[in-house]
């Protein structure tokens, strides 16, 4: 039993944070919020004597802040980038919003048919235009995934280090 209870949490930890990891390419598992959960419950039950403070708890929220709002505006972005209009950029967001529901497909083609719908609706631009902000606000949503990924990957390895290193 003392193997268990020594190893155990160490076991839990490394399995949070890899299913948080993976969780970041399954939109279905909310992957950095295990690589923090991860964090705390391996500081909540080895106490003092971990390496974990409150710091790496901050750090890792500040950084899933940071990748939560990178990936929410990111299909707003491309869609402006992309010569969309605020129709466009409201488009994409609420299209993002109602994709969630649709998840995985739903993620990206949201924003790509809200964009497109408000500005072809609403902006009454030609159904290029209206294309080309619809694309590209499924390119700035894959774009905004890849920094999401990028992200848990750095929240990952900063909790590796922090539990060896530092």
């Amino acid at each position: 039993m003392d193997w268990l209870q020594e190893n155990g949490i160490w076991i839990v930890t490394w399995l949070l944070m890899l299913i948080g990891v993976v969780g970041t390419f399954l939109p279905v598992i909310p992957g950095q919020i295990l690589i923090i959960v991860a964090a705390g419950a391996h500081w909540w039950v080895k106490g003092a004597d971990s390496n974990l403070g409150w710091w790496t708890i901050t750090i890792l929220v500040v950084l899933f802040a940071i990748s939560q709002t990178m990936e929410y505006v990111s299909g707003a972005v491309g869609s402006k980038y992309f010569g969309g209009s605020k129709w466009g950029i409201g488009g994409a967001i609420l299209g993002g919003l109602v994709g969630l529901f649709f998840a995985p497909f739903g993620l990206l083609l949201g924003p790509l048919i809200g964009a497109f719908a408000f500005e072809w609706f609403f902006a009454k631009k030609e159904i290029e235009e209206a294309a080309r902000s619809g694309v590209g606000s499924a390119i700035g949503t894959v774009m905004g995934m890849g920094i999401k990924i990028g992200i848990a990957v750095a929240m990952a390895g900063y909790l590796i280090v922090d539990l060896f290193w530092i």
